[in-house]
């Protein structure tokens, strides 16, 4: 539907199909310009309001210093102090920028409504996020606000060919999501595919932001491991940026999304990078080496204690020196889940309170679970070098999924024994190189191997030697830095 040029039937509209005078959030101040009728839309809470009044203020002055001419329409566009005004030329585009909020002129006798943007958005300020800390370095971070969280962006990225395409997303939400990509770097058929997946998106809304997006972007289904990466500090984006993947954005969310992905993109930490290529590099194999201790050394213990044959004489003392009633297997599903409980509880106990959680759980569960034999202590100990593997782990998403594989290899173990934690592990290997978000191989680059791609995973290297860009997003410039003659 077109823009009435009675002012009336817009009004109408609004009260019949938006709820103007019966949502109290949603205004209209009506003024007499140049004896004509102008109708200001604005939605309270999303709109700076001292903005709103200024304006208001120019367009009376029009009275006292302009005379009545046919030409009110472009006298009120010149007078409205933004920096963005655009033209709407039908209701369903003025009603969706009222509601985002926009403020929506409307002038007697124009077929055009002027889109103001007054835009200020109820959030909280730029701060270094909780699951990402770094000892030295960046102390800012995305926020819920979209347009803050491109400006920080381009705060460490003035490219001229950084580009952030921006659409609006459900059918009732109207959530805004940006692609970000460096032109020239990203490859266009990545940005094409992504562009292309998120504009076929049809849905009533996309409140929960980002999880949704990654739904219908990858097609996970109950694929557990995370296929998109997620990040809230603006140095990790922007280097992912410069490395040519296509980031995005979503209005309501402080994570942004890097895509494409590969399983080791989830175990690297911004910490790397902080400190000097040697410590970097310890510090990523002591990572490994936890996120390695979380999947594999229950079922590797577990084998042993079944099977000591697999033991050499030298580690004979590994396995619990007494017996028990409750079987080891179902002790170490209980203290694993246990622990899950135990972080689960974590993230819905007030700060105040969570040492004092922390504290019961160690005692009672702890120290009494073993002395009335619910539990072995060895199975304690155990249990807690491979929690503290998990906590270890960069990725949340990652975490929760190795979790769920360390189950699954136990029960291998506890069915097959040595056979089943061998079918176990070549399944699960088998499960991980299947996979190809946005045909990236998941595990690039070991399968398909890749040296000098392996070489920088398990290396941190200096970044004067980072010549190239990994070839896994197939960057249309191949170099980081010109090639030395």
């Amino acid at each position: 539907m077109r823009i009435d040029k009675n002012p009336d039937v817009i009004e109408k509209y609004f009260e019949d199909r938006v709820g103007l005078g019966t949502s109290f959030d949603l205004d209209i101040r009506k003024l007499v310009i140049l004896k004509k009728r102008v109708h200001l839309y604005t939605l309270n809470g999303l709109c700076d309001s001292l903005m709103i009044t200024e304006i208001m203020k120019e367009l009376q002055k029009l009275n006292d210093t302009e005379k009545v001419t046919s030409k009110q329409y472009e006298l009120i566009e010149n007078r409205l102090s933004s920096s963005s005004v655009e033209p709407a030329k039908t209701m369903d585009e003025m009603v969706d920028q009222v509601l985002s909020g926009l403020m929506a002129v409307v002038v007697e006798g124009a077929d055009r409504a002027l889109i103001v943007d007054v835009r200020n958005y109820p959030g909280r300020q730029p701060e270094e996020p909780d699951t990402e800390k770094v000892v030295r370095g960046s102390r800012d971070g995305y926020v819920e606000n979209i347009i803050v969280n491109t400006a920080i962006t381009r705060r460490r990225i003035r490219d001229e060919r950084l580009r952030f395409e921006i659409m609006q997303i459900g059918e009732r939400s109207k959530t805004d999501v940006a692609i970000g990509y460096i032109k020239g770097i990203a490859n266009p058929r990545l940005v094409h595919t992504i562009r292309k997946e998120l504009e076929a998106i049809d849905i009533d809304g996309i409140t929960m932001a980002d999880k949704t997006i990654e739904e219908y972007l990858m097609k996970q289904g109950y694929n557990p491991y995370p296929l998109v990466r997620y990040t809230e500090r603006a140095d990790v984006a922007s280097i992912h940026l410069l490395e040519g993947h296509v980031l995005i954005y979503i209005d309501t969310s402080p994570s942004v999304m890097i895509t494409p992905t590969t399983y080791f993109h989830h175990v690297q930490h911004a910490e790397e990078y902080r400190q000097s290529p040697s410590v970097g590099t310890f510090v990523r194999w002591t990572r490994f080496i936890g996120i390695w201790a979380s999947i594999f050394l229950l079922p590797f213990w577990y084998l042993f204690v079944m099977d000591p044959t697999y033991l050499p004489e030298q580690l004979s003392f590994i396995g619990p020196n007494e017996q028990s009633h409750i079987p080891l297997i179902i002790q170490l599903l209980i203290a694993d889940l246990g622990v899950e409980f135990l972080r689960i509880a974590a993230i819905h106990t007030p700060t105040p309170l969570s040492t004092a959680m922390g504290l019961i759980a160690a005692v009672l569960i702890g120290e009494i679970a073993v002395e009335v034999g619910l539990f072995q202590s060895e199975v304690i100990l155990y249990v807690s070098i491979v929690a503290v593997g998990t906590f270890s782990t960069p990725s949340y998403e990652l975490s929760v999924a190795n979790k769920m594989v360390r189950m699954f290899l136990l029960l291998c173990v506890a069915i097959f024994k040595g056979p089943g934690l061998i079918i176990g592990c070549t399944l699960y290997i088998i499960y991980l190189a299947q996979s190809k978000p946005l045909d990236a191989p998941y595990l690039w680059p070991l399968l398909p191997f890749n040296p000098k791609g392996l070489f920088n995973i398990l290396l941190r290297r200096p970044v004067p030697g980072a010549v190239l860009r990994p070839s896994v997003v197939r960057p249309q410039d191949r170099f980081r830095q010109p090639p030395k003659n």
